[in-house]
């Protein structure tokens, strides 16, 4: 089996890192957070003119329709570039949540996203869910013909800036389905603010806000709801392997200028061993990411495992490489003037996002058979 990328592929790479390297720097990611709460709508210009916001839209909408490696490929290079942009929740897995739509709703967003112009995201998180996608009280009401939503939700990737949002809630049947609102609709209350990696998320409000139902009468949404949430952990996988490569990488270089006793402490054999240990994690942590993004078209119950297995193999990953590049670093690794400092802590922060490494070790067991999955 052929496990190389195609020449499309490293081409898409190569494009993004270009622009990444080229037009993101760390001082254009310092003055989004300080200037524009997190979140550059020139930025995500830019991402529509490279052609990724189309990158996962199908053909028939005005997309690309590239599958979850070119997906991969993406997320991996905005990570090492540190662009901390809402690509994936928007341009990844958006379309996975609307793919069930009735398609006049289809026809009215997807070009929308493909082109650029729209935004749409999913508003999932509520307090006490525990990283649960099953435990919702947002409530969606049968009223004058239509639908009205009311509730809350809370860690919604620019939730207040986003055209329209995707959310989960429950019918007057009490059973799980996904809406879509515009976040201009009546009713709707967003509170925009930053969180620690410099990346902006919402608490938004319903109440009695006119809504569209995604999901068709007597089904359950959570399939759909399971499959968007691991195209988004595949998606966090990918991003964190490209932000640890340029973590270490960093890292080494800095070993190779910093000198110490008269000598550069990269001839140090303590912290030569440090830095290989790192760059075993980060080879662990890729080799799971590629598993996740190649599962994701397997059956759900394959597809589920293997992304948690991914998730707890990333979160051991990333808080070994985070903490032990700022420890090689020295005080300069946690000062908000240097590069280091905010890879760290968006690695800190991804580790939380989507459930934790308990959460998904959870998840883990609670799947494991007799072969403990190695040989299914």
């Amino acid at each position: 089996m052929d496990f190389d990328f195609s020449d499309e592929q490293e081409q898409l790479r190569e494009a993004v890192r270009r622009w990444a390297a080229r037009a993101h720097g760390f001082e254009r990611h310092r003055a989004i957070v300080r200037d524009e709460g997190g979140d550059s709508a020139a930025v995500w210009a830019e991402l529509a003119g490279l052609g990724l916001t189309a990158l996962a839209v199908p053909e028939a909408h005005g997309g690309l329709g590239f599958g979850p490696v070119e997906a991969m490929v993406v997320m991996e290079e905005l990570g090492r570039g540190r662009v901390g942009a809402p690509y994936a929740a928007a341009a990844l897995v958006a379309p996975v949540l609307l793919s069930g739509a009735p398609e006049a709703l289809q026809a009215a967003w997807l070009p929308r996203i493909a082109a650029g112009d729209a935004r749409v995201v999913l508003a999932h998180q509520e307090s006490g869910a525990r990283y649960r996608l099953d435990r919702v009280e947002t409530r969606l009401a049968a009223a004058d013909g239509g639908w009205r939503l009311s509730g809350r939700k809370s860690l919604v990737p620019v939730g207040d800036r986003a055209e329209a949002l995707v959310v989960s809630a429950r019918d007057d049947d009490g059973r799980l389905v996904l809406a879509l609102v515009e976040r201009d609709a009546p009713g709707v209350t967003a509170r925009g603010h930053l969180l620690h990696d410099g990346t902006r998320a919402a608490e938004l409000t319903w109440q009695d806000t006119p809504a569209q139902r995604l999901s068709a009468a007597g089904a359950d949404a959570l399939p759909a709801l399971e499959h968007a949430a691991d195209v988004a952990i595949a998606a966090l996988c990918a991003e964190a392997v490209g932000l640890m490569d340029f973590l270490v990488a960093l890292t080494a270089d800095y070993l190779k200028t910093r000198r110490q006793f008269g000598v550069p402490i990269a001839s140090f054999q303590a912290l030569r061993h440090r830095l290989a240990d790192c760059k075993m994690e980060l080879e662990l942590a890729r080799s799971m990411s590629y598993l996740a993004t190649l599962r994701l078209a397997d059956a759900p119950e394959v597809r589920r495992r293997a992304v948690a297995q991914a998730k707890v193999q990333l979160g051991r990953s990333m808080r070994f490489v985070g903490q032990q590049c700022v420890q090689m670093h020295g005080g300069i690794g946690v000062t908000d003037d240097y590069v280091g400092a905010h890879a760290f802590k968006r690695l800190t922060c991804m580790e939380l996002q989507w459930g934790d490494t308990l959460h998904h070790l959870g998840e883990v067991g609670a799947r494991m058979q007799d072969t403990a999955g190695v040989f299914a």
